[in-house]
């Protein structure tokens, strides 16, 4: 059964006892026997998840409920014990509610390891489980597929997307023989991939197990209310043995047990982080659980990743030598390919105004370029080197090039006409976003990537950021978050496989699904539409949740504190405390809604 049905179950018993109690009271009946019955389940699970806890070395606040249960049972006080079993039964669903909310949205984040490959046998095709490659088989590996396994190339010419692995936004052209790493996809036309491990022992497996690792590594998150147990535990029994000791009433004692059922922090912190919950959703994050939105609002140390997270992670026409003309026709050519540059081109030209015309007789060469025809006019376009060779003529000059930038020329009708500058740009968003993170508290900002120095220095520094980490593997992204934890917890964002291990090693890992099934499966919350803005924005309402829960726990316990006192002196029965304690509940809960709101 589903847990949230059987914790619904769970609060609908003692609710039932107490409607059935009511009814069998106003009708001269045993009303007692409904409210016991009503708080039995509560109690038997109750005892059972302690038994299980304290297996595992734990203990906490459940036990001052478990007492209170029992004893009200034990001493002919049923009613004030079926009001702590709801109190506390709700408390429990809605704890679960809101660590459970995130998995249906998740199922869809999960597809990006492939299940099968298609494999060459005598001249056919067979799709086959991952599991069953073998080092040697050739594999079809289509156009967008992940490769499953390492390998060589077995075709003249692949265009490989790198970005999942080494944050390389350019698409990489790689010739026959040459090696290719699985969890690379493919940029271009289907080639054949020969294989060199089998999936177990390929790069992708060996991210998976160091994501593993990694999590596993991690100190757990301590709930806030685990954070107030021991101190209010020891303080309930101290008042509730005192005033039996001194005055021989166990009245007494049962009375200040029933109004310390620590209900603030068993219903109110939950409440509060389930708000915050609502919210991040709201923004666009989906927030794993509760515990991670606690860790959130503890976050100083902000490592990021470069390509694909405070960059577009795709090429943009940046610069250009020729005229417009030029590029509407190459951007008319373009049309006709799939490839990250042609895309970026007919981008750029679009959003220059630029009417575009239908090409004819289009002819692609992997990797090199496109020719055809626009409007009657002979367009190339492609790597400088390769429209040099089809035109006879020279690429016209420009300046230096960023690193990790690409150059495109453009010809018409034999001669050159333009030379192209395509390279990954911040977002826009990026530069105002950190210093938005910086103003809500986050320390220090440590942009780490595995692409090449220049580029991540001049990130870098673009965003102010206070130290900055080139050519950075998985395994050195999980080293550089253990270093930085000595100066606070630390949130990772990145959304490639590359940045997997670092996420999961993180306090909170958090990852752009736009860009990343595999991150999204390791990280602790996803920003499920593009925008960094969305951190900043859930990084405020996890402060805000903590704060309000704080709150309401602060004041929802010094309330139940001072009826404490009240019931060791003899001034509330153990019902009166119960009904108190439900109206301290009720203030602090509706406190804790106001984490919903801004």
């Amino acid at each position: 059964m589903n847990p949230l049905a059987d914790r619904r179950l769970l609060v609908a018993c003692p609710l039932l006892g107490l409607i059935a109690g009511g009814w069998l009271w106003a009708a001269g009946g045993r009303a007692e026997i409904a409210f016991a019955m009503g708080t039995l389940p509560v109690l038997v699970l109750l005892v059972a998840e302690m038994i299980r806890s304290l297996r595992q070395g734990a203990f906490g606040l459940d036990l001052i409920a478990a007492l209170a249960m029992a004893a009200g049972l034990a001493m002919g006080e049923p009613l004030a014990a079926c009001i702590v079993a709801l109190m506390y039964a709700g408390g429990q669903y809605l704890e679960d509610y809101a660590h459970r909310r995130a998995g249906a949205e998740m199922t869809a984040l999960l597809a990006r390891q492939p299940r099968t490959a298609l494999r060459h046998d005598d001249g056919a095709l067979t799709e086959i489980p991952i599991e069953q490659i073998a080092v040697g088989d050739v594999l079809l590996i289509r156009r967008g597929a992940v490769l499953p396994v390492d390998g060589v190339l077995a075709s003249p010419l692949a265009m490989l997307d790198t970005a999942a692995l080494t944050g390389e936004p350019m698409p990489v052209r790689v010739t026959e023989g040459e090696a290719m790493l699985s969890g690379c996809a493919n940029a271009g036309d289907a080639f054949d991939l020969r294989a060199t491990t089998d999936a177990a022992a390929s790069t992708y497996a060996g991210i998976v197990r160091m994501v593993r690792a990694a999590a596993d590594s991690r100190a757990p998150m301590a709930r806030l209310a685990d954070q107030w147990s021991v101190g209010f535990l020891l303080l309930t029994f101290a008042m509730a043995g005192g005033a039996w000791a001194l005055t021989g009433e166990a009245q007494r004692a049962l009375a200040v047990l029933v109004i310390a059922t620590p209900c603030p922090l068993i219903l109110a912190v939950p409440v509060a982080l389930l708000a915050g919950l609502s919210r991040t959703a709201k923004l666009g994050v989906l927030v794993k659980s509760a515990a991670v939105l606690e860790a959130m609002a503890r976050i100083r140390v902000l490592v990021i990743d470069k390509t694909g997270t405070i960059t577009a992670g795709a090429p943009a026409l940046v610069s250009m030598t020729g005229h417009d003309e030029a590029l509407r026709l190459a951007a008319s050519l373009d049309q006709a390919s799939e490839h990250p540059i042609a895309r970026a081109l007919v981008a750029a030209a679009r959003a220059r105004g630029l009417m575009l015309s239908a090409p004819e007789e289009v002819h692609e060469v992997p990797g090199e370029g496109l020719t055809g025809f626009v409007e009657g006019r002979r367009v190339a376009v492609g790597g400088p080197n390769w429209v040099a060779e089809m035109t006879g003529a020279p690429a016209l000059p420009v300046g230096a090039i960023p690193e990790g930038a690409m150059r495109c020329a453009v010809a018409v009708d034999g001669a050159q006409a333009a030379t192209l500058i395509f390279a990954d740009q911040l977002r826009a968003d990026a530069v105002e976003t950190i210093g938005t993170l910086r103003a809500a508290g986050i320390r220090r900002i440590i942009l780490a990537s595995g692409d090449a120095n220049t580029p991540v220095r001049a990130a870098g520094a673009a965003i102010g950021a206070d130290a900055a980490h080139a050519r950075q593997s998985p395994a050195d992204k999980v080293a550089l978050i253990a270093a930085a934890r000595a100066e606070g917890p630390v949130l990772m964002l990145g959304d490639g496989l590359n940045d997997a291990p670092a996420l999961a090693a993180a306090d909170v890992g958090v990852a752009v699904a736009t860009k990343g099934a595999a991150a999204a499966e390791a990280a602790d919350a996803v920003l499920l539409v593009d925008g960094l803005s969305r951190l900043a924005g859930t990084l405020s309402a996890a402060r805000r949740a903590r704060a309000i829960a704080l709150q309401s726990v602060t004041i929802g316990i010094g309330l139940s504190s001072l009826g404490m006192v009240l019931a060791a002196f003899g001034h509330l029965t153990p019902v009166q405390g119960a009904l108190i304690q439900e109206a301290i509940d009720v203030a602090v809960i509706l406190n804790a809604l106001r984490a919903l709101t801004d």
